[in-house]
């Protein structure tokens, strides 16, 4: 059992593949696809790939997606401003043996920090991770990053769901998608498979009228994982027509009976409407009823409009691990040297 560290994912055995589908049974931002998609279009140019693997034969027993950036002895998880998760990818078996042979195998590169983000701070692979760091030197610290509101339906049909969410929200939906039929007109038409592409088109037409154009310039980055979520059937693409004319659109991904709201917008010019709620509505009916998944996410963000659908908030943090502090005043001098690497990023 030894660390390899790759820098592109041609050299990564096949094996690799077992702990990305087992992984992304947790989250689809665990799949291979998402961190492929990623490097390929998201990497900023001073960054290099690093793929972190415990490897024993020809066996990939963990994974940890890193980057590198040019004259840094620090390494940041594999991320981008989407990610609303990450994590260690490990095998179930030897657990602590897998982890023991990762942090030796970190001990005798030239990295001084480890900046982890954003993690679960109950993710039992990380936690064990950094026990491991910290018996062989490391100092850790959790610095909180943003906030994750989510939905466990236990059973619930869609009818019972609403039936639990604020009466103004309820009531809102039903006087606004009422008063655009009657003034406007409007179709709700929903998406998937193949129809997801050839249907982004409506879907960016909406972000450049939305409040949200800077978002634009990760098309590249959207539309790679989007196709490879699509083909696998994990997309539900909903966008609310005026006469033919989108004025509202959401992509949502579903897999392993768990809805991801992925990004949400709205035309501007239609804000008197409501229309992100009114779609919002049709989408967790599609998801409940249809689907039949049991729990919803809405992965990042503390928006207050987020707390009427969801029930449940978590939080997420970084972690971050620096080698060998001082002894001399070794908590200022672990929060001042993980201020400078952040600073780095």
């Amino acid at each position: 059992m030894r660390l390899v560290c790759y820098t592109g994912w041609g050299q990564l055995p096949a094996s690799a593949n077992a702990l990305f589908e087992q992984a992304e049974k947790h989250s689809i931002f665990f799949s291979r696809t998402w961190f492929e998609c990623m490097t390929v279009n998201a990497l900023e140019d001073n960054h290099t790939l690093v793929l972190a693997c415990v490897v024993s034969g020809g066996q990939v027993l963990a994974i940890l997606p890193l980057m590198e950036s040019a004259g840094s002895k620090t390494w940041y998880s594999l991320r981008h401003g989407f990610s609303p998760l990450y994590g260690l990818l490990i095998a179930d078996d030897a657990h602590e043996d897998i982890l023991s042979c990762l942090v030796r195998g970190l001990m005798q590169l030239p990295v001084n920090g480890l900046l982890l983000e954003p993690v679960a701070d109950d993710d039992r692979s990380l936690i064990g991770l950094q026990k491991h760091l910290a018996a062989a030197g490391y100092q850790c610290e959790y610095h909180f990053r943003h906030y994750n509101w989510i939905s466990r339906l236990n059973g619930q049909s869609y009818a019972e769901y609403m039936a639990a969410r604020p009466a103004h929200l309820r009531n809102t939906i039903a006087r606004k998608k009422r008063k655009l039929e009657r003034e406007h007109g409007c179709d709700i038409r929903l998406f998937t498979g193949n129809e997801v592409l050839r249907r982004m088109p409506d879907y960016y037409a909406v972000y450049h009228a939305s409040w949200k154009q800077n978002e634009i310039r990760n098309a590249a980055f959207q539309d790679c994982f989007i196709e490879t979520f699509t083909r696998a059937g994990w997309s539900r693409l909903a966008i609310l027509y005026v006469k033919a004319q989108p004025i509202a659109a959401q992509l949502w991904f579903v897999h392993n009976k768990k809805a991801s709201i992925f990004r949400l917008a709205y035309d501007k010019a239609w804000r008197l409407y409501s229309p992100g709620s009114i779609l919002t509505d049709f989408l967790m009916e599609v998801v409940i009823d249809t689907d039949k998944v049991s729990e919803i996410d809405f992965l990042t963000g503390n928006d207050a409009y987020k707390q009427d659908w969801m029930s449940e908030r978590r939080e997420r943090y970084l972690l971050g691990c620096v080698r060998n502090p001082k002894p001399a005043s070794r908590t200022a001098r672990v929060a001042e040297t993980l201020k400078r690497v952040l600073k780095e990023r």
